[in-house]
Parts: structure tokens; sequence; C-alpha cells
């Protein structure tokens, strides 16, 4: 997950440290969380520290769940950010009926807390590996008639994008999509790609994808791509763009 931060800071300040920690209070002394054991190889800085002080948290686990704070010093003051609260979910996977006979049908749920975007894609796994046309758009998926050869351990995962703002967006304007993934395991590369007159070419790399200046062939076409260790899923993404029409007046001389 990406936590998206930016500051500033007055123009004849100096940066001397910056840096993110998750315990604080009058009698503590916050700690760089890249020191912190456990966060190690966990946490990455995907800002410059002078004005973007994006953190990224990969491989999520239940105990990440805290609220975390920006700090930086200068050589002039000490500032703090608003602190920010990360709530990690597990993803339930339930089974109906939970005892099964050969040649009965088993329906699959996959569940979560989480609020979930409105387009979402559900992808099942058997014993740590991906189910061949199995990516949905529920989170149900069902096993017809098992027998033998379907014992295993299964698992779910959904991936989804959100656009920002959300509703209708007019031409001109800037967007911001985020993929965003429950994949274990965990994502550790999101790719954009926009299709058109059927070829596709890689637009960014990265989580968010801003897209200025928007246009009415940007409504459809964009994927992202979430990758991982096991393979890779795609999703497709329908932007509302309308567009921007100039006013004008109609006079009528009698």
């Amino acid at each position: 997950v990406d936590i998206s931060c930016s500051y500033t800071y007055p123009s004849n300040h100096e940066i001397k440290t910056a840096f993110w920690f998750t315990k604080w209070g009058s009698d503590m002394d916050p700690k760089d969380l890249s020191s912190v054991p456990g966060y190690k190889g966990h946490i990455e800085y995907l800002g410059d520290k002078k004005s973007d002080c994006t953190l990224r948290i990969t491989d999520l686990r239940l105990s990440d769940s805290a609220g975390y704070r920006f700090r930086f010093i200068t050589s002039g003051e000490k500032f703090y950010g608003s602190p920010v609260s990360l709530t990690v979910t597990d993803v339930v996977l339930e089974m109906d009926p939970t005892s099964v006979s050969e040649r009965e049908n088993v329906t699959l749920t996959c569940r979560t807390k989480c609020t979930l975007d409105p387009i979402t894609v559900y992808s099942w796994y058997k014993n740590g590996q991906p189910i061949p046309n199995s990516n949905t758009y529920s989170p149900v998926y069902i096993l017809f008639s098992v027998s033998s050869e379907d014992t295993g351990r299964y698992s779910c995962a959904n991936t989804s994008v959100s656009v920002s703002p959300s509703g209708e967006i007019v031409e001109g304007s800037s967007v911001t999509l985020t993929c965003s993934s429950d994949a274990n395991p965990p994502v550790n590369k999101y790719t954009w790609y926009k299709t058109k007159y059927k070829k596709m070419s890689m637009r960014h790399s990265g989580q968010r994808y801003t897209i200025h200046n928007i246009s009415s062939e940007d409504r459809e076409g964009y994927y992202c791509e979430a990758l991982n260790i096991i393979g890779r899923e795609t999703i497709p993404v329908h932007i509302n763009v309308i567009c921007k029409y100039d006013t004008f007046g109609l006079f009528f001389a009698l």
C-alpha cells in the first residue's frame, strides 16, 4: 500500500532529516521506521524527502494496522504531519456446504471487511497456483460435481481500480487511477496500459497513474496489470468522460 504524502517548508530552511514513525507521545522520541526491527525491507520511501514523502509498505501484515505520521526536521524547526490510520484486514474464504461428498456442488465465497471499489476482479487459487479462467467480477466461485481431483487448499484475492475524482470527468481535467490488490503472495509491480487500434502500449509503472488533460478518447482502453511471483491479473478501467462544450449565443433580427 502507498501512503501519499507531500509537504512544504520555509525557503530559507534546509532539510536535515525526514522519516515516518508509528509511536508517539509527550515522553517519547519518534523513531524512523526504517531503523525499527521488523520494518527493514518492509517499507520504502518513494519520495525525495524534500517535498514528496510518500511511503510504501510491502507484503502487508495484520500487524501493520497502526497510526502513521511523518516528521521532518529543518535547520530551523521540527515539523509533524497529521496521523494516518491504516487498518489491514484479512480475506476470509467461506465454503458451502462445509462437508462435501463426491458429485456435489461446492460454493466458495471470498469475503472481506474492506469497502471494495466498484471495479473489482476476484482471482482464485488452488494450492497456491492460479486456477485457469477463474477470474470473475463476482466474489463467488462454484465447483460443480466435485471429485477427488478437486481436493486441495483454495484461496482468493481481489484486485480493484478506483478513479478519483469519481463520477463524471470533464474533458481537460486530470484524473488519478489507483490499482489495489490483496493478492498473496503480494503484488510487487503495478503497470498501466492503454489500448488503441488494437495495440497495447505501456503508459506508467506504479500503483497510481494520473492522466492530465483527459479527453473523450480516454473513456476506455486503460488496463491495470498487477504482477506477483505467481502470475498477473489485468483489469479494464472505464472513465466517465463528458465533453466540454463551448457556450454560444443565438440571436434573431426582426
